[in-house]
């Protein structure tokens, strides 16, 4: 039975009593939580009496028909595989921050803090998920794929002062990533009803692929033949992946061009659940970035080799393939957010009892390899969250709302972090236990959304 079914005064289900010959119909919004087929035995008293035979049937709608989705198929399958190459190309790169942390302060940036370097990588955050609410909108209004080349790159490629790196790297270079990541991520929505978490995962394994890739292809060419061709050679590559995301990224949805308003992104926020999941995800995200941010410095701090230690962000990325897989298809059969309150409480477990402690090789690259599976699960299962409790004519919208609110975390959480380790004259630990808290806050609030929808019963599905 589905949890999130609505009775009579709640919005799942609009019976009109009226005696009229034909009576009005009133549709409500088209959620996934009024939408689940297995809802018979939470339906109105009228409908239980027509079951019964005790009443005149009358006109029902229950939201959309959950058939309308194709639920896979070429095209279906060629937009996933399209949105791939896209979270390759925008979070693949994003998620290569550190690799360019540790590189900004051994050479172009060594004079300035840790604190100060960090800047980069918290504006890149902050600008590729920033842009949500208005590339959310376009997306509603457009529902086409609007991509757009990262051009950026180039711009990294003629940068020596800091300003630069910030106006280029930090600024110009995600925004062409958030153009990438919104209208790819909803137009895959549209396709998919009962495996929309595994479709969403396979798209997010598009940024781990790329987060495995692209920092081993930036170390090498940069040992090989310099910082500019490495830059060079990420946008070749890119260029050519979104040729063919421009190819087969479409949405199913005909266009509803709406006028742009503010309120439109404020006005989500008076539904409970929505808020309950946003204000965890941006706890949550507070504390998930550090990792990908500082755990070469801090390797390198406890005794790993600088060769060694840039293989940890490919090795967590490799990692987090399956972390945005394997608990999409699960979150499918057991419920998405008891999967994200499952993977959000084993990170910060991670976080506290290993990477915390953490000495010598061997601890560091298992961290490595188990955060990358847990924390890869939020990129995919968040989205689908916000899904499941949106109508699916907003998903836009909301889902760019909600990353518009968490790119607040995003862009303050490493500038703190940096200014931690600053305070302890080079050390990691407060680093470590402030990522850990603020891991574990979101994963309170996550338990507390889904009480919001289903009470504390653990053995259903949500």
């Amino acid at each position: 039975m589905s949890t999130t079914s609505t009775v009579n005064d709640k919005p799942g289900i609009h019976v009109n009593n009226s005696p009229d010959l034909h009576p009005r119909l009133e549709e409500p919004p088209q959620t996934e939580a009024n939408a689940l087929p297995d809802t018979s035995d939470d339906l109105p008293p009228e409908i239980h009496d027509v079951e019964k035979g005790e009443a005149d049937p009358k006109p029902i709608f229950t939201g959309f028909d959950p058939a309308s989705f194709p639920d896979g198929g070429l095209e279906a399958w060629l937009a996933v595989s399209g949105a791939f190459c896209c979270l390759f190309c925008s979070f693949g790169w994003i998620n290569c921050i550190g690799v360019f942390q540790a590189y900004y302060q051994a050479n172009q940036l060594r004079e300035y803090s840790p604190s100060t370097v960090s800047w980069i990588p918290s504006l890149t955050v902050f600008f590729m998920f920033a842009g949500g609410p208005f590339w959310g909108k376009v997306y509603d209004s457009a529902l086409k794929s609007t991509l757009s080349m990262q051009r950026g790159h180039p711009l990294i490629v003629s940068s020596h002062e800091y300003y630069q790196f910030i106006l280029s790297q930090g600024v110009c270079s995600p925004i062409g990533a958030s153009l990438l990541f919104y209208p790819a991520m909803s137009s895959t929505g549209t396709w998919f009803f009962k495996r929309r978490a595994l479709a969403f995962g396979i798209m997010a394994a598009g940024s781990s692929l790329g987060g495995v890739i692209l920092p081993i292809m930036v170390n090498h060419i940069i040992d090989r033949s310099g910082f500019p061709w490495a830059m060079r050679g990420v946008a070749f590559l890119l260029l050519g992946l979104l040729v063919y995301a421009n190819l087969t990224v479409r949405s199913r949805l005909p266009p509803s061009p709406k006028p742009w308003s503010f309120m439109e992104f404020v006005y989500p926020f008076r539904d409970p659940p929505f808020s309950l999941v946003v204000f965890a995800s941006f706890l949550f995200f507070f504390g998930m970035f550090l990792p990908f941010t500082f755990i070469i410095l801090s390797a390198e701090h406890d005794g790993m080799s600088h060769r060694m230690a840039d293989y940890l962000i490919p090795i967590l990325n490799a990692v987090s393939i399956f972390g945005r897989t394997i608990p999409g298809y699960i979150a499918d059969k057991t419920g998405r957010f008891n999967t994200m309150i499952v993977t959000s409480f084993l990170s910060t477990v991670l976080v506290l009892a290993l990477w915390l402690p953490a000495r010598g090789n061997v601890p560091y690259i298992l961290f490595a390899a188990l955060y990358g599976f847990s924390s890869g699960a939020f990129v995919s299962l968040a989205p689908a969250l916000v899904a499941q409790i949106s109508d699916v004519r907003e998903i836009g919208v909301r889902t760019g709302a909600m990353f518009g609110a968490i790119s607040v975390a995003a862009l303050v959480g490493n500038p703190i972090g940096g200014a931690l380790v600053s305070n302890e004259g080079g050390g990691y630990l407060h680093l470590q236990i402030f990522c850990g808290i603020m891991m574990l806050g979101g994963s309170v609030v996550f338990v507390v959304s889904r009480w919001s929808l289903a009470g504390f019963k653990l053995n259903i599905r949500v």
